[in-house]
């Protein structure tokens, strides 16, 4: 079985892992794995697969994303760790902890809930698909043709960290665009109603963000009974980037050590 990647930090005995968001990639959250790494944490930056350094496939779905997290735990001799996920990552991180409570000492999920969410990437990935790289051969240039599909710059700065050189003469992206503009079903996918995690569990939403709702309390408190909810404020969906203060906070504040 192919390995994802990841970049580790720290040499803590207590397993911190972080897992993306969709379209993003493990280097997303140096900043936060360094504040933490300073705390004793080692932490795993996963690149999940189609994304960042990971290997590319056809296959894409929650099942799979979190048998990869699965065969990492056993290729690195993880016997538990502490699981952290952003949008998708949080729904792969919830999967997994309900299919492996015993490799999982706490949760936390970052503006994300169990339940199917609409597609809504359509405009960006059809941007994404769109740059030419045999025409585009600087940054800039790939941020002007991406700003036809995606007005937001910090949308697209986000976006454009997935540009490097394939060669010295040739950009490219690291995601593999081709299978992932075809997946927003499957993101928006949802958990099944059996699926439960008794332990402690941190979820985190954005004060302006609406992907957690009111009214998804208790879709969160069936699969996770154990779970606490906080709201960041002056935050959206990227909660981590947009107040990482409050959200490092909020997460430093619950944790059990």
């Amino acid at each position: 079985m192919k390995q994802i990647h990841a970049l580790v930090l720290g040499e803590g005995s207590r397993n911190l892992i972080i897992l993306h968001g969709f379209l993003g990639m493990g280097d997303n959250w140096k900043t936060h794995a360094k504040q933490w790494v300073a705390q004793g944490w080692r932490v795993h930056l996963i690149d999940q697969r189609n994304h960042g350094r990971s290997f590319w496939s056809s296959s894409f779905n929650y099942a799979l994303l979190a048998e990869d997290i699965h065969q990492y735990f056993s290729d690195n001799a993880l016997e538990s760790a502490t699981l952290l996920g952003h949008s998708m990552g949080g729904k792969v991180a919830m999967l997994f902890a309900c299919l492996y409570p015993e490799k999982v000492n706490q949760l936390i999920v970052a503006d994300i809930a169990p339940k199917t969410y609409p597609s809504h990437h359509q405009t960006i990935l059809s941007g994404l698909a769109s740059l030419d790289f045999s025409d585009i051969k600087s940054r800039k240039e790939a941020d002007e043709a991406l700003a036809i599909h995606v007005k937001d710059m910090g949308t697209r700065q986000f976006l454009l960290k997935n540009i490097y050189r394939v060669t010295p003469n040739q950009l490219g992206l690291r995601m593999n665009i081709d299978v992932l503009k075809n997946v927003s079903e499957q993101i928006g996918d949802t958990m099944a109603k059996t699926q439960r995690y008794h332990g402690e569990t941190l979820f985190l939403k954005g004060a302006t963000s609406g992907y957690i709702e009111e009214q998804d309390e208790f879709a969160i408190k069936h699969h996770f009974p154990r779970a606490k909810i906080v709201t960041i404020e002056r935050a959206g969906h990227w909660l981590h980037a947009e107040n990482p203060k409050d959200f490092a906070q909020a997460i430093e504040d619950w944790w059990q050590f």
